[in-house]
């Protein structure tokens, strides 16, 4: 191999590794010396090398969709235990859903909650086996329950549940156009369920609108909350196998996430991470958008994504609502309803408080507030005192703030001297008014003049 084609070897090798195109092209013109030749026949090989790399990544995706999709219908129309797999209904984090019928010892619908192919490490397996204890734990007419649970002839765990047919209690509200009121006494439902596994010593942290479905209990709409698949154990171990927390592995969803759950140097993540999940989804109940948007929140990146989270102010829900009644399309929009009291700005706003000891202590105060509020009663959130406002002001716009009190010191410093240059010349005026010209130390001799007003009077402004 001659040193033209080695030299083109490596030049290749070093320019393919850069990605961003203008650093690409700087790199060629360094390395090519002016070779116009050699830049142009680099140029097309690097070209050629980016659509094969394009294609190949393609077809590799595709194939590991392929694959993932096999793998996760590999038990459809397959029996597991006393339970037909009959189709797939959804998928979580860890596990796939299925609907399913059991066979014995009765017959009835249920779902089925298998882990999911690949995924069977020690540590999910674990966080697999604390969902089932926790939903074990737990009896409430608003929780989804658990029937059974098991484990596969290839060891994947398994549990079986209600088959809860629903929607999502946002899809329901928006559905049935329901009013304000109706919104809030779905929802209230919702807080005495994650009270109830408060109570049981768990943290759902993975409430959203996905995980509370809208089904009908006795006739009559209401929810019920499922997937604890994240949850934690509070006052107990749920398994004997290890379940822990990664700090660089965030759990939860991004727009329904307390700020606590967003630092990843937070491990002691308590109940009130679940009354700001709950304020969100209110919120975007109330709104038709959670406080923060989805897409907004991934498009920057991790970093960015949790100091919004942690830092930014939402909006409150009323304002919000005013903006959005201006859209020509508003399927959100309350039945009759735009303009919100200022008492429910203030349950939802402490609900979303950043520090977390401002917020309700326990879910069931936030439903007591809820009802307080339907019935026309005075509620506990109230309005933040003005020093507490002006801090999270100030926190937001320091820079700001710091720049503008710098020029109201320096324009007081300015009136100050102004008004210190006056008095003293008002005060020498009055002084040369009772000195003859021909004292004044400032008379020109030649002239007989004072030399600071130039004029031949008996006033002298020596004093200035």
């Amino acid at each position: 191999m001659d040193s033209n084609s080695v030299d083109i070897d490596k030049i290749f090798d070093r320019a393919r590794e850069i990605e961003d195109p203008e650093q690409r092209s700087a790199c060629l013109d360094q390395m090519c010396c002016g070779d116009l030749a050699l830049r142009q026949r680099l140029d097309t090989l690097l070209r050629a090398s980016d659509q094969a790399s394009g294609f190949i990544s393609g077809l590799e995706d595709e194939l590991a969709n392929l694959i993932d999709e096999e793998k996760d219908s590999e038990y459809l129309n397959s029996q597991i235990d006393r339970y037909q797999i009959l189709e797939k209904i959804g998928e979580g984090g860890f596990g796939i859903v299925y609907s399913a019928e059991q066979r014995q010892p009765v017959r009835r619908r249920v779902a089925l909650k298998i882990i999911k192919a690949g995924m069977d490490t020690k540590e999910v397996i674990g966080r697999f086996e604390a969902e089932r204890q926790a939903l074990a734990l737990m009896d409430h007419s608003h929780i989804a329950k658990v029937l059974d649970g098991g484990a596969t002839e290839k060891g994947r765990p398994y549990f079986v549940m209600e088959l809860v047919n629903g929607v999502p209690i946002t899809r329901h509200c928006m559905d049935a156009k329901l009013s304000l009121r109706e919104r809030l006494e779905l929802f209230i439902p919702v807080c005495e369920a994650i009270q109830h596994a408060h109570q049981k010593g768990i943290i759902h942290r993975d409430i959203k609108p996905s995980n509370v479905m809208v089904t009908r209990l006795d006739g009559k709409a209401g929810p019920k909350v499922i997937d604890f698949g994240i949850a934690k154990a509070l006052h107990q171990g749920l398994t004997d196998k290890t379940v822990f927390t990664r700090f660089s592995h965030i759990l939860g969803t991004p727009a329904y996430m307390s700020p606590e759950q967003a630092d990843l140097s937070r491990t002691d993540i308590d109940t009130r991470s679940d009354i700001y999940s709950l304020g969100a989804l209110l919120y975007e109940l109330i709104t038709g958008s959670a406080p923060f948007d989805t897409a907004e929140l991934l498009e920057p990146g991790l970093d960015s994504m949790r100091r919004i989270i942690r830092e930014r102010e939402p909006e409150k829900p009323s304002p919000r609502i005013r903006s959005q009644s201006q859209s020509l399309s508003r399927p959100h929009r309350l039945k009759s309803e735009v303009d919100l009291d200022a008492d429910l700005d203030w349950i939802l706003m402490k609900c979303l408080e950043k520090d977390r000891d401002r917020r309700y202590e326990t879910v069931s105060e936030l439903a007591v507030d809820l009802r307080r509020y339907l019935n026309g009663e005075t509620v506990t959130a109230a309005a933040p005192s003005l020093t507490y406002q002006f801090g999270k002001f100030y926190r937001r716009h320091r820079t700001g703030i710091n720049v503008a009190s710098l020029g109201v010191v320096m324009l007081a410093l300015t009136a100050a001297t102004s008004l210190w240059l006056a008095y003293r010349a008002t005060k020498a005026v009055q002084t040369c008014q009772r000195t003859p010209l021909a004292e004044c130390p400032r008379k020109s001799p030649s002239f007989n003049v004072c030399l600071i007003c130039l004029k031949k009077t008996s006033i002298c402004h020596r004093a200035l």
